[in-house]
């Protein structure tokens, strides 16, 4: 593989987007970062994870909405991208059910230009986000690659199983190698201000009560974001080759006849909202009040991900403990509303 050809990262100034490309930046490997930066949440902190990407050599920023067809292909064609990593998507489970056509516009038709990209300029490996948000009604647990994952229970998950399905296809079609990743609740600095652990984080400090979904009865396989960022440069390296012991009689849904896979990556060890919530009161010192509401439409009771697959091929394993990370959150959150943490790639 040419390593001076651009790694075209989408979603760069999302939260896992932002810290792949500067995985691969400090590695010495040039990216071009795509986004759209839309208001979705604050674009303030989407800009600060750009500004810091800047001051990393061998990083382009393209502002493109990769529902631009034409944009797109353009853009495959001047660079020529080997390697796609497609973290680009409309998030949140939440925002799904108010606002569904964005989920459609964003992950099912920008994901089509990318499969397309890719196409035209015969990549040799697309790594996409999924999420563990397809495992919806299946209860069975540890959630493995190898379930059906049929029945999702909000229209985010829905079309990311729909990006597994259309990945799929392009694999088959046009043997393009693509591997599809289900994160499992990653958290950690420059987080996603629409999740748990921020919303938490930044209500404590402003000594407003916090909302605790489902009574606080509620497990996640949190996900610390160095874990997941050193599983996709190990995978990014490592194209699907075509699993010839696929039986079509009897499909494993993981891998295929064609180039395709799906890995798990998550911490392997879901902990309770109840004890996130009393490692965070640890950190920042202060008592949570809180709001017990009952379960909200289109979410789980509890995450937990079979990561077999990925030690398998990969030999590793997420590994990072939880109070770490939330002290590792913590610490970025104060010095970046102190206006301190975008100073430093």
């Amino acid at each position: 593989m040419d390593v001076q050809k651009p790694v075209l990262v989408t979603g760069a100034a999302g939260f896992i987007g932002f810290h792949f490309a500067r995985r691969l930046l400090r590695e010495g490997l040039p990216v071009v970062g795509v986004d759209n930066v839309n208001d979705y949440y604050d674009p303030s902190l989407k800009w600060n994870r750009l500004k810091a990407l800047g001051k990393l050599p061998g990083f382009r920023f393209v502002r493109l909405d990769l529902t631009d067809a034409p944009a797109v292909r353009d853009l495959f064609a001047e660079y020529g991208f080997e390697t796609a990593v497609n973290m680009a998507a409309q998030a949140g489970v939440r925002y799904s059910l108010v606002n569904p056509g964005a989920y459609i516009e964003s992950n099912i038709t920008g994901f089509l230009n990318v499969l397309e990209g890719c196409r035209a300029v015969n990549s040799k490996h697309l790594l996409f986000a999924s999420s563990s948000s397809v495992y919806g009604a299946n209860e069975k647990i540890p959630f493995s690659v190898h379930d059906n994952v049929d029945h999702p229970v909000s229209i985010y998950a829905a079309t990311k199983k729909a990006n597994e399905l259309m990945a799929h296809s392009y694999a088959h079609l046009y043997g393009l190698p693509c591997t599809g990743l289900r994160f499992f609740t990653v958290y950690g600095p420059w987080g996603r201000p629409d999740m748990a652990l921020f919303l938490f984080t930044k209500a404590m400090l402003a000594g407003k009560p916090i909302d605790v979904f489902n009574y606080g009865r509620m497990g996640r396989d949190f996900t610390y974001i160095d874990d997941i960022t050193e599983a996709m440069r190990r995978i990014m390296g490592a194209p699907p080759a075509p699993n010839p012991a696929w039986d079509s009689r009897s499909p494993d849904p993981a891998s295929s006849f064609a180039p395709y896979r799906i890995y798990n990556i998550g911490n392997n060890q879901p902990v309770r909202l109840m004890d996130l919530i009393a490692m965070l009161e640890q950190c920042l010192g202060i008592k949570a009040r809180k709001n017990m509401l009952p379960m909200q439409p289109g979410d789980v009771k509890e995450t937990f991900a079979d990561i077999d697959g990925l030690a398998r091929d990969f030999g590793f394993r997420p590994s990072t403990p939880l109070r770490e990370g939330i002290s590792k959150f913590v610490e970025w959150y104060q010095s970046y509303q102190a206006g301190t943490a975008a100073e430093t790639p």
